[in-house]
């Protein structure tokens, strides 16, 4: 039986690592699969990792229907046996149900990567989707730090190294400190991301809310 697996974890905890070397140790045993990514940091249709690996992808765009694509193929002659989905807290709600029937009809294995919420800690809206739909949910084990030495738990949005909680839900930046955009992101602590701590912040002399006197408000 084929299941649908969403494999989530903060930025930087190695996702699209593991995506990859899913899809590496599946053709090493003779099985035949897709990549689909969305937004990825490298560009459109590819799947990258921090690691410096790349390969092509289909990308996920808002008019594709991904069990319409499987079938598609399929029935071109395409043998498929398991689907890797990467950056899958940009699909809609609508394509994580495509990828579901995709498993149930077509008994197609589904692996989806993701991070759950923004930088507004919202849930993204295909991240939602798949938590309510996945057979199976598995946090990755690679824990991305805080500044501060903490686990990372909240991925925060940064403008010229400054933390922002406006704006839209969806903008491509990295996490890179050598990053050319000035939009970046960053993971941090639930502590520092509510207070708005960022490592910019904490190194450039700005008095953080972890030292204020006992009783003071943050």
């Amino acid at each position: 039986m084929a299941d649908l697996v969403f494999f989530t974890g903060t930025m930087d905890c190695g996702k699209s690592t593991l995506a990859l070397q899913l899809d590496h140790n599946a053709r090493q045993r003779g099985l035949a699969g897709r990549l689909f990514t969305c937004h990825d940091r490298a560009g459109a249709a590819t799947l990258s990792s921090r690691l410096g690996l790349t390969v092509p992808a289909v990308e996920v765009r808002p008019h594709l229907d991904l069990q319409q694509y499987v079938v598609a193929e399929m029935t071109a002659g395409a043998r498929i046996d398991y689907l890797i989905c990467d950056e899958a807290q940009f699909y809609s709600a609508a394509q994580i149900e495509q990828l579901g029937r995709v498993v149930d009809e077509l008994s197609v294995e589904v692996y989806a990567f993701g991070i759950l919420t923004d930088f507004r800690t919202r849930l993204f809206e295909g991240s939602q989707r798949l938590v309510e739909l996945a057979d199976r949910l598995e946090s990755l084990q690679v824990q991305a730090l805080c500044w501060c030495g903490r686990r990372g738990t909240h991925n925060a949005r940064t403008v010229a190294g400054v933390m922002v909680t406006e704006g839209e839900q969806v903008v491509v930046g990295d996490t890179d400190e050598g990053a050319t955009l000035e939009i970046g992101y960053e993971v941090l602590c639930r502590r520092h991301h509510r207070r708005r701590v960022t490592a910019h912040a904490a190194g450039a002399g700005s008095p953080s809310p972890d030292v204020l006197p006992f009783g003071a408000s943050a």
